[in-house]
């Protein structure tokens, strides 16, 4: 397993209907330098074919071994000719859930917080009504989505479930009335009895962090997990803080019809409103570097390690999920989506990893297919 490097590494625009164009660009090294087709064949076929279904831009960043390489696809800005570069900031969405894990995880390595232990240990009366008993949900049952808690995803396109907590009056979220706005839609299952995938789960986890550290959630992934690996362009903003830093990787909303697609610029979601479920800003680069960082045992024990790999039940670790590429390797990791950006990052048994984005959210016709076959393709090239 590749060890850890650390390596420190939006203009209003208006909708438009024209017809598709797609520019490649390849970058490899710390300079950026062009990367000849015939290096990664594979790679440039299955980014096209991503780009072409997805937003504006596409990018994946891979490697092994300290090799790394990145390729881009289109533009992160729309009008323009940029391509996505390794090191721009984007929303990662989901995949701070594998941050939140990360940390909650230290603190079971600790002996201060136990898997198997209910939740309303930590945080008495917080889950609780609507059917929902505190006293039978675990640690364990929350990382692994199997809580049995109702999904909540206010804002994002077409979600089937969509339920909108109270702001303050500055605009921001509280993740206490995130959670009891959640809890109010009916229990999907008894705890334990099944998978299903819910940003409530994420929510509860970052109040955990905060009772057992008595710091906010997102100081206690900044100390615990970003700043240790020195990823000095990943950031768990604040509430109320909606701008990304600069570079940046503009994103988009939009629709594809054949050739045709329309594209508007997508507004930053209030960060509070997803918390540990979904707020933190990364990049392509600092992302493999902590994917590698976790599963290469430098952030926990190999025993949580293990905890955390383990899908064989309902295909869900704690904070990560598995899949099983063409090569014949196993890779763990995470997606994610927000308004604007979707990503996906794996590293797989043998260290190989990739790292892939696009800067659009689509109303319908997600590529997680062609995501999912950029990283299989990116693994398998390196």
């Amino acid at each position: 397993m590749t060890t850890h490097r650390n390596r420190a590494r939006l203009s209003a625009v208006a909708g438009a209907v024209c017809a598709m164009t797609m520019t490649l660009t390849a970058y490899s090294g710390t300079a950026y330098a062009e990367v000849r087709a015939e290096e990664h064949p594979a790679t440039l076929a299955a980014l096209r074919t991503l780009q072409a279904a997805a937003g504006p831009g596409a990018a994946v960043h891979a490697g092994a071994d300290g090799h790394d390489w990145t390729l881009s696809a289109g533009t992160g800005t729309y009008g323009a000719d940029r391509p996505i570069r390794r090191d721009e900031h984007f929303l990662i969405g989901s995949q701070t859930k594998a941050f939140t894990a990360t940390a909650v995880l230290q603190l079971v390595d600790e002996g201060k917080v136990a898997l198997d232990t209910p939740i309303d240990m930590y945080l008495p009366g917080v889950v609780t009504g609507n059917g929902y008993d505190g006293t039978r949900i675990t640690v364990r049952h929350l990382l692994r989505h199997t809580s049995g808690i109702a999904p909540y995803s206010p804002g994002m396109p077409l979600d089937p479930v969509t339920v909108q907590p109270p702001r303050n009056a500055d605009g921001t979220y509280t993740p206490r009335e995130v959670v009891r706005t959640a809890l109010s839609l009916d229990p999907v299952s008894a705890p334990g009895a099944k998978a299903t995938y819910s940003n409530t789960n994420y929510v509860i986890l970052g109040m955990l962090l905060e009772a057992v550290t008595g710091a906010p959630a997102r100081a206690a992934v900044q100390s615990r997990v970003i700043e240790p690996l020195g990823l000095t362009r990943t950031f768990f903003p604040a509430p109320g803080d909606r701008a990304l830093p600069s570079p940046a990787v503009t994103g988009y909303h939009g629709a594809r019809l054949g050739g045709i697609y329309v594209w508007t610029r997508a507004q930053i979601v209030e960060p509070s409103l997803y918390g540990s479920a979904g707020a933190m800003v990364s990049t392509l680069e600092d992302l493999t570097a902590f994917y590698e960082a976790l599963l290469g045992g430098e952030l926990v024990s190999p025993g949580s390690l293990a905890e955390m790999k383990d899908t064989a039940q309902t295909g869900s670790g704690l904070g990560l999920f598995s899949t099983r590429l063409s090569c014949g390797v196993t890779a763990w990791g995470h997606n994610g989506m927000m308004p604007g950006h979707h990503s996906y990052t794996l590293v797989a048994e043998d260290g190989r990893h990739a790292s892939a984005m696009t800067n659009a959210a689509f109303q319908f016709g997600t590529p997680h297919a062609q995501m999912t076959k950029v990283l299989d393709t990116a693994v398998c090239e390196s």
